[in-house]
């Protein structure tokens, strides 16, 4: 079969770079409703490496009929034995394509809310034990949730999902080991007054490891710590329903106030468990190639001038032991034609309007990262 080069070289970065495939490694790739020549091209750029590739396709539709059905008596051996082959693996790589990305809005919630309870000890044995790298696909309803032409959202998604993220590091470092050294953090902006301690969490650069698209450095509040608003911009869909307008209001932590364009399901998600109230991420995005929201959160998240600020589960090592079934990443864009906005830390200035003031943060904005600095 003849692969087109732009899958070809999309795989070898996916086995080399972001799981880095050592010989004799198996490697687990989960691919939902993505054409055979993407799962091909894997294969092939595993075996190159001497690693091992074990393959599970997906279709929405079919996930939709057994989610509909969801019962304890059926998911928890489905559970099981996703768990015990997960144990196995050295790696992980999903590709997640969606021809319809409300294909789940008519799940009840409480089918839901089985499965993620039941499946989450494989999500935290994948996220916690294995190499592992997630990624969108380019469909044709990604290109219209972007308002872009098919072709050429698939040139954008593919200059994306290429970027030399290498070039993003001495950046990444520079923002980390400052997130490291702060204590207090304030967001301010259109709708935003956020105050939160971030002492002793520490911070992760993501360049290209875990997610494609990448572009991220991301912390944790203090559990208790956060006080005050916050008014998110981009809108989001998650659990297979769509939210615009979020607006959340803390106290001593925990969500207390929480409105939207679907203000009662915004609300049964955060009902969802006692830590879904709890903010499990705060990250600052920096990707420059991306510019506007498209309902799809791997590629929101790395908005440029962006923050997200994440109810629910919170990462082992950088976190702040939050537990939840919920992993919302909500996001606020900082740059002029969205509001503006500032992130302070302990009292200065770090970003302004989405973009980085001290020195050591230029080589994060966009006109460095592109290669025009």
């Amino acid at each position: 079969m003849i692969i087109d080069p732009r899958l070809t070289q999309l795989a070898e970065g996916l086995v080399g770079f972001s799981t880095a495939l050592k010989k004799g490694e198996r490697v687990l790739i989960d691919a939902f409703d993505i054409p055979d020549a993407m799962v091909i091209a894997l294969v092939r750029a595993t075996r190159e490496r001497g690693a091992h590739p074990y393959v599970q396709l997906h279709r929405a539709r079919i996930t939709r009929e057994l989610t509909l059905g969801a019962e304890e008596a059926q998911f928890a051996p489905h559970a099981e034995v996703e768990l015990a082959r997960m144990q196995r693996m050295d790696a992980y790589i999903a590709l997640r394509g969606s021809e319809n990305i409300f294909e789940a809005s008519d799940v009840p919630s409480e089918k839901v809310q089985i499965v993620s309870r039941l499946m989450k000890p494989v999500l935290d044995h994948r996220v916690g034990k294995t190499k592992w790298v997630v990624l969108r696909w380019p469909t044709s309803s990604m290109a219209q949730q972007a308002g872009m032409s098919t072709e050429a959202f698939e040139d954008f998604y593919f200059r994306v999902c290429t970027l030399d993220y290498a070039r993003m590091v001495p950046g990444m470092k520079a923002l980390a080991d400052l997130m490291e050294k702060t204590d207090r953090v304030h967001l301010k902006g259109p709708g935003t007054d956020l105050r939160f301690s971030i002492k002793g969490i520490g911070a992760q650069p993501c360049g290209g490891l875990r997610n494609i698209p990448d572009g991220e450095v991301f912390s944790c509040p203090v559990r208790d710590s956060v006080e005050g608003f916050v008014q998110y911009n981009a809108p989001t869909v998650y659990l297979g329903a769509s939210f615009d307008n979020i607006r959340l209001g803390f106290k001593k932590g925990r969500v207390v106030e929480a409105t939207s364009s679907n203000t009662k399901r915004l609300n049964e998600i955060l009902d969802s468990d006692p830590g879904a109230r709890y903010i499990g991420e705060f990250a600052l995005g920096f990707n420059p190639h991306i510019r506007e929201p498209m309902r799809d959160i791997l590629f929101d998240e790395k908005i440029a001038g962006s923050f997200h600020f994440t109810p629910g589960q919170a990462y082992d090592g950088v976190g702040n032991g939050n537990k939840s079934q919920v992993h919302w990443d909500m996001v606020c864009i900082q740059r002029p034609d969205y509001g503006g906005g500032e992130v302070w830390f302990d009292g200065v200035l770090i970003r302004k309007d989405g973009l980085f003031l001290p020195k050591a943060l230029h080589k994060l904005n966009p006109d460095y990262l592109l290669g025009k600095k």
